[in-house]
């Protein structure tokens, strides 16, 4: 029972930590985010039926999102996809090509990075971040917040110099993506 329950704590990890990002990789594709989430659902159904191990994790990641970019080029090469949308050859092979496939992997894992580290802010500087990335300016946000505008930069300040330290590894991440 005890081997039973560590599986099912690794899989609840596993769930909780890609199955966000893998439904928004998936809706690159689909553009449906229905759609994606029923395909995600599927392979992590696959791997608790079929047991499969998944420990090391660079490999999980990369199984993960090729089997989600597998399973995604599936449904849109489907009837049910084709009736809803005219995807013109172009598309589909830019769509399965190995450069967007990267792309998309390293887009998903640099806002995964980003939205764990935020998320370990402090309420307050979450919140201002949170409305910072949505467009907001400073500002905007002492408004709707209700705080001093003083109060927003020192926030602000205080979550850039959290996120740092935790957001080293994404740098590469970012550099791949842009160059």
């Amino acid at each position: 029972m005890e081997k039973n329950n560590t599986r099912l704590d690794v899989y609840k990890k596993l769930f909780d930590t890609f199955y966000p990002s893998l439904c928004v990789f998936s809706s690159k594709y689909t553009n449906n985010l229905e759609s994606s989430k029923d395909i995600v659902q599927e392979i992590f159904i696959k791997i608790w039926n079929d047991k499969l191990l998944l420990n090391d994790d660079d490999n999980v990641k990369a199984f993960l999102y090729t089997a989600v970019k597998n399973k995604s080029l599936d449904f849109i090469k489907t009837k049910e996809f084709k009736a809803k949308t005219s995807l013109q050859p172009e598309t589909l092979n830019e769509l399965t090509s190995q450069s967007y496939f990267e792309k998309q992997v390293l887009i998903e894992e640099t806002s995964r990075l980003v939205n764990e580290a935020i998320s370990t802010l402090p309420y307050k500087c979450k919140r201002i971040i949170n409305l910072s990335l949505k467009g907001l300016e400073n500002k905007q946000i002492s408004e709707e917040l209700s705080i001093s505008l003083n109060t927003v930069k020192t926030q602000k300040r205080i979550a850039y110099q959290k996120l740092r330290p935790l957001l080293k590894g994404a740098y590469l991440l970012l550099i791949n993506l842009f160059f």
